[in-house]
């Protein structure tokens, strides 16, 4: 009897789950979201490994993103990216992006150039082989608590920078937000273009409504548009401009992004919009065809 309620058991709970799946929009979400916070721990602690060979390097970047990659077509998210060509250039620079959910990690794996390693959290070290896997990659970890410490890390990092041609991502929001407006930025990354008078290169992330909301808990297939904006030089600039400097880029990638949710998402060609002040020269050309908690730092929650 007792192997019969097994086999039984053994029979509904996949077919419960199954149905669950198909047709509960909550049980839906939970699923996705479980599947991607697991690839995420087992792509890192079945490549950290590999990159402990090669020791704490930018290089190692290129296996988180291999290991990234493949999520869009598991989920069925088509990623089209604009204006790709403004990363074309040789020099280090800072890149600042939207930041709306986890899921911006397949986004970032989409658009980061070699040598760039994002600034994040001090507290993501200490997640088991994911902050071990990071720490590999060379990403910067900050205090967000500590605000000499956090200075102290974007000082050495704008001098590395020049030093190692790095190029350095971080979100300026400080925190994930799903909102229709981007929330004030923080400066910290600003003063470090200025400091190490690199570019800025603002990326603007459509907004996710039409196939994840954590507040509604859907989570669907969908497009996700990713528009690369001109650079924003920094050459001559002083920290007495950073607050400009801030307002300003906030204001282009704002304009973007009410285009691009205006767009449905970016799914018609939106216009270019008006450039920051201290836009290099190459900020006249088109945008190119599409490639189908409070700190001062900018970085992620």
């Amino acid at each position: 009897m007792e192997v019969v309620l097994l086999h039984g058991l053994l029979f509904f709970l996949p077919l419960a789950a199954l149905l669950l799946y198909r047709y509960n929009a909550t049980f839906h979400y939970f699923c996705k979201v479980a599947f991607f916070n697991c690839w995420i721990v087992a792509m890192a602690t079945l490549l950290s490994p590999f990159a402990a060979l090669r020791g704490r390097s930018v290089e190692n970047m290129k296996l988180l993103r291999a290991a990234i990659l493949p999520l869009k077509r598991f989920y069925g998210i088509k990623m089209q990216v604009w204006g790709s060509e403004h990363l074309n250039i040789k020099e280090p620079y800072v890149i600042v992006c939207n930041h709306q959910a986890s899921l911006d990690l397949m986004g970032m794996v989409e658009v980061i150039p070699d040598r760039c390693v994002p600034i994040a959290k001090k507290e993501l070290m200490y997640m088991g082989t994911v902050g071990w896997a990071c720490w590999l990659s060379g990403i910067i970890f900050i205090d967000r608590h500590k605000r000499e410490d956090a200075i102290d890390v974007i000082s050495q990092t704008a001098r590395t920078m020049r030093r190692e041609n790095l190029r350095v991502l971080i979100f300026p929001e400080g925190t994930r937000n799903q909102d229709k407006s981007m929330l004030p930025f923080k400066r910290g990354a600003f003063h470090l273009a200025v400091q190490a008078q690199v570019p800025i290169f603002p990326i603007v992330i459509s907004p996710y409504w039409d196939f994840f909301s954590s507040k509604d808990k859907k989570f669907t297939s969908g497009t996700c548009t990713i528009r690369i904006l001109p650079k924003v030089e920094t050459q001559g600039l002083s920290a007495k401009d950073v607050p400009e400097l801030t307002e300003t880029v906030r204001q282009a990638m704002a304009d973007a992004l009410a285009e691009m949710a205006a767009n449905h998402c970016g799914d018609q060609h939106p216009e270019q919009p008006p450039l920051p002040r201290g836009a290099g020269a190459g900020a006249g050309r088109g945008m190119g065809s599409p490639q189908c908690e409070e700190d001062t730092t900018g970085t992620s929650n």
